[in-house]
């Protein structure tokens, strides 16, 4: 007797699924381990895949590396570069909007641990690191400059040093990502990271809005 054309094994999965289980089970293992003690063989069987399907998606670590970045984290980047294009309001409500929003859709993701994997392993694997300041670090900072360059020119915002006032507003928000990825001295569990940045913003904005004649 022959099988029917439509039975196919119970345990078989969709092959379109595969990349973003491997891309899951990669970011799960980089937060966790770092980058250096990650083996793609690891990462394979946490999929639930073969190292073999593994490589039909990825050629190396690094090339996985990368995939997880532009999954987890430039997404974010895109929303906040979307959200920056269409608002209406002030620049005051604007810059508050991009900060919260940044912290709902990546720092207080899984995807978070990742600059702390950057910052602690650059010197041995400076490709990644190279890799993830162009495309994380130079467009977030390129995007919160423009908003304070354009926040100026309409009078929303007081003359400022654009460059330093971008490092001042991203400083937080990395220590805040590495505190979440943290422990023991540096463990930070009773902090509520929505009422830091509310108040890092309330304190900021103060220094930034024009004073009233």
């Amino acid at each position: 007797m022959q099988c029917p054309l439509e039975m196919k094994p119970r345990w078989e999965r969709r092959k379109d699924a595969r990349p973003q289980e491997l891309l899951a089970a990669a970011l799960d293992l980089f937060v966790e381990r770092g980058f250096a003690s990650t083996r793609l063989e690891d990462v394979a069987k946490r999929a639930g895949v073969s190292k073999g399907t593994l490589y039909l998606y990825f050629t190396n670590k690094e090339e996985l590396f990368k995939a997880v970045v532009r999954d987890t984290i430039v997404p974010a980047l895109g929303a906040a570069e979307d959200m920056i294009a269409s608002f209406e309001g002030s620049s005051a409500d604007l810059l508050r909007a991009v900060m919260m929003a940044w912290w709902e859709n990546a720092g207080a993701t899984k995807s978070s641990g990742m600059i702390k994997l950057v910052m602690a392993e650059s010197n041995n694997f400076p490709d990644i690191a190279i890799f993830y300041r162009e495309e994380v670090i130079l467009r977030g900072s390129g995007m919160i400059s423009g908003l304070l360059e354009r926040a100026v020119e309409k009078g929303e915002f007081r003359p400022l040093d654009v460059f330093l006032t971008t490092q001042i507003l991203i400083a937080p928000m990395l220590m805040l990502m590495l505190w979440k990825h943290s422990v023991g001295p540096c463990e930070m569990s009773e902090l509520d990271p929505v009422a830091f940045i509310d108040s890092f913003l309330t304190m900021t904005l103060d220094g930034l809005l024009p004073r009233a004649p």
